[in-house]
């Protein structure tokens, strides 16, 4: 687990923060979590140029360590599950390889979807997770994601379209 006790924390990712996370989007796995780096910068661009998106640096003992952005799902145009209601968040995570492995994901996957409650009126938050990453679904799992359906992505292939709707 992480040894970042209740440290962790998300901040607003500025300008600035764009070549550390070009860095982050460098490491292998990241292709599989979020397609290759191009698109992936293309997903966080397109988070970045929304008003009503969410787009945060993970914190961690006062530590940049990762990326998560949520916007609203229908900026992603065709080809996305049609299956959503409206009002449904798209988010995704980028932690270094480091904080993964400190099990950082678990306590930061939270900290997103309950700030997209927290301040929007989304209905449900969504993340696609390629199915060549079984444990970074347990991930969503235990945060409270359901499996909805199996999407082909464009980028990502064969992917678990999981979702949490609002809490009660």
């Amino acid at each position: 687990m992480s040894s970042c006790g209740p440290s962790i924390e998300l901040r607003p990712a500025t300008p600035e923060d764009r070549f550390r996370i070009r860095r982050w989007l460098t490491d292998p796995e990241q292709q599989v979590r979020w397609g290759n780096a191009a698109s992936a910068e293309a997903e966080i661009n397109l988070a970045a140029a929304s008003e009503s998106a969410l787009c945060r640096i993970v914190m961690c003992g006062g530590e940049s360590v990762g990326y998560a952005h949520a916007f609203d799902y229908s900026l992603l145009g065709d080809g996305q599950s049609a299956d959503l209601p409206p009002g449904t968040w798209y988010l995704n995570l980028l932690l270094t390889a480091e904080q993964r492995a400190r099990g950082l994901e678990p306590i930061a996957l939270p900290l997103i979807t309950g700030e997209v409650f927290a301040t929007t009126l989304a209905v449900a938050c969504a993340g696609l997770v390629s199915i060549r990453s079984e444990t970074v679904a347990r991930t969503y799992e235990r945060a409270g994601f359901r499996w909805k359906q199996v999407l082909h992505d464009r980028m990502l292939g064969p992917s678990w379209l999981m979702v949490m709707e609002r809490p009660g």
